[in-house]
């Protein structure tokens, strides 16, 4: 069992920054692929990026460039730097982690409770 909490969420204004962090708590030695997804009011919940056991990343096409992807694998923490936000940006944004390497999609088995994104 894992159970993931995240934080870092916020109110900024567009062009500004934020990092998310994701808190991974969990008795099993297994190893986690883990990524972030977000959902804003109305429409389905997406695959941003993602990072497996290897270190390799994965971004949805609308964040390129913008947002990082990184872990602490000692602190059993998932990070989410996210710059030059936009207001489309706005959205829930939620941690998952899976033993299966799912990249972007929605199936993963263990997912946080959110923290909110607001860009004006």
């Amino acid at each position: 069992d894992v159970q993931l909490v995240e934080s870092g969420g916020g109110s900024v204004a567009a062009g500004e920054s934020l990092t998310l962090s994701c808190a991974a708590y969990t008795s099993s030695s297994a190893r986690h692929h883990m990524a972030w997804f977000r959902q804003a009011p109305g429409k389905e919940r997406e695959g941003v990026a993602a990072i497996d056991n290897a270190g390799s990343a994965t971004y949805t096409y609308a964040v390129q460039g913008r947002f990082t992807i990184s872990k602490d694998s000692a602190k059993n923490t998932l990070y989410l730097q996210m710059n030059n936000l936009k207001v489309e940006d706005t959205a829930m944004y939620y941690c998952a982690a899976d033993a299966v390497n799912l990249q972007l999609a929605r199936g993963y088995n263990y997912w946080g409770q959110g923290t909110q994104v607001t860009v004006s």
